[in-house]
């Protein structure tokens, strides 16, 4: 359904993105944020089935700043590790802010991200000038930034038996952040991709229905 487009980072870099649309007039953008394994097959699913529920959607490649087209196996989690640390965190809200100053024309933009990418969106709802909402899903290292405050409507899901991040240390950013919804599901990290042995297709499937309800509310 998508292709790979171009487009410009808020600090004027250049890098890809894989871009659906829905058929006819979207009804707003979404920005899918990447795990530490790239624009998989996964993540453009992901962005396909944003489209195909009406938004304009767009994944940017944000390890293209170190090497364009690097798609890692779901088996290589120190290889996206170590792509991960040679990112700033500037350099990847700098490609948040530039997906959503692209997509800003469909109308307004959530931000929706998973993994490492569940992170970056936490960071980008009180970092990035622009998103109506944001939707972290398993973010490992959100309890390390506790401390942000979000400038925007932010929904996250969990899982119960996940350790990165724990469900206690989601607990505790709740209860610093009044307005931040966290929904909590009988599974572990990753539970949305059904490219990993963790992947489990209730929890997926109910958290889908969240986000899109909370999505409409939002952004449209």
């Amino acid at each position: 359904m998508g292709s790979q487009i171009q487009f410009t980072a808020a600090d004027g870099r250049n890098l890809t993105g894989y871009e659906a649309r829905a058929g006819g007039e979207p009804r707003c953008g979404v920005v899918v944020v990447q795990e530490i394994f790239g624009v998989t097959a996964h993540i453009r699913d992901v962005v396909d089935a944003f489209a195909a529920a009406g938004y304009h959607a767009l994944a940017p490649a944000m390890f293209d700043r170190l090497e364009p087209g690097v798609v890692l196996p779901y088996t290589d989690i120190d290889g996206g590790r170590a792509l991960v640390a040679r990112l700033s965190r500037q350099d990847v809200l700098a490609d948040v802010g530039g997906a959503v100053a692209h997509l800003a024309g469909s109308g307004r933009v959530g931000v929706v991200g998973y993994c490492w990418g569940g992170t970056v969106t936490w960071l980008a709802a009180a970092r990035v000038p622009g998103p109506a909402c944001a939707v972290p899903y398993y973010g490992g290292q959100m309890g390390k930034y506790i401390e942000e405050t979000p400038r925007c409507p932010v929904m996250g899901h969990f899982g119960e038996q996940d350790t990165m991040p724990a469900p206690e240390q989601i607990r505790a950013l709740v209860e610093a952040h009044a307005s931040v919804t966290a929904h909590f599901y009988p599974a572990g990290h990753g539970f949305n991709c059904d490219q990993r042995g963790s992947f489990d297709a209730e929890s997926a499937k109910l958290a889908r229905s969240r986000t899109l309800a909370f999505l409409a509310k939002q952004v449209g």
